[in-house]
């Protein structure tokens, strides 16, 4: 099995900044995508932003400019820096990580626990 470890929401003023960070860990034998996702009340959930092993990134319109995505291959781990919040961007901020179990060889696809991001007007 694979656990995701997410920290660093929190409340903060339009404008402001937040860091969120994710570490997998487990049964992993390669993480091919990391992302996070996030979910505002009465909205489906929707992607943030993504980014495959080799540093290709993907970013919601919304938040070019404004987020940035990075990870940490060797330890697993994946990072969203968010400046310029808005009060839009409040939501629950999950991490998604899919790659290769170490158990079987077969592919897994995890969510984080999530972790709150208030902004306040």
């Amino acid at each position: 099995q694979v656990q995701l470890v997410e920290s660093g929401g929190g409340l903060v003023q339009d404008g402001g900044s937040l860091r969120l960070s994710c570490a997998a860990s487990g049964s992993i034998f390669s993480i091919s995508v990391m992302g996070w996702y996030r979910q505002a009340p009465g909205k489906q959930r929707e992607m943030v932003a993504t980014i495959t092993r080799n540093g290709r990134t993907n970013n919601r319109d919304s938040v070019k400019g404004r987020f940035t995505i990075s990870r940490n291959n060797a330890e697993n781990t994946v990072y969203l820096q968010m400046n310029s919040l808005k009060p839009e961007d409040t939501g629950v901020y999950y991490c998604r990580v899919e790659g290769i179990s170490a158990y079987d060889k077969s592919y897994f696809g995890s969510w984080g626990q999530g972790t709150q991001v208030t902004v306040s007007s």
